[in-house]
C-alpha cells in the first residue's frame, strides 16, 4: 500500500491545529479529516475520530501497524512542510 496523493488545507497559524488533510491510497481509497497537530514534542498526525457516548474520542479509521502509521505520517508531514514553504513565498 503506498500514499499517492495528499491534499492538505492549511488552518489558523494561532492554533495547535495546523492543517486538515485528505490522503489517497494506492489510488483507490480515500481518508479525509486527518488533522496536523503541533505538539510538545513537534508535529504530528491524529487520525480521523468522533466522540463516543462517553464522551471519549475513537479513532474512525487508523492503520494497524506501526510501520503503515509511519509512512502515512513521513508522507503527510512531508507535504505539509512542501505546504508551509509554498504559502511562504
Amino acid at each position: 500500500m503506498q500514499v499517492t496523493d495528499v491534499r492538505v488545507r492549511m488552518v489558523s497559524k494561532d492554533t495547535k491545529m495546523k492543517a486538515v488533510v485528505s490522503i489517497t491510497l494506492d489510488n483507490e481509497f480515500v481518508v479525509h479529516d486527518i488533522k496536523v497537530i503541533d505538539g510538545e514534542k513537534g508535529l504530528f498526525i491524529a487520525m480521523p475520530s468522533k466522540k463516543s457516548a462517553e464522551g471519549e474520542y475513537r479513532d474512525i479509521a487508523h492503520p494497524i501497524s506501526s510501520k503503515t502509521r509511519e509512512m502515512i505520517s513521513q508522507a503527510i508531514l512531508e507535504a505539509y512542510e512542501k505546504a508551509v514553504a509554498e504559502e511562504e513565498l
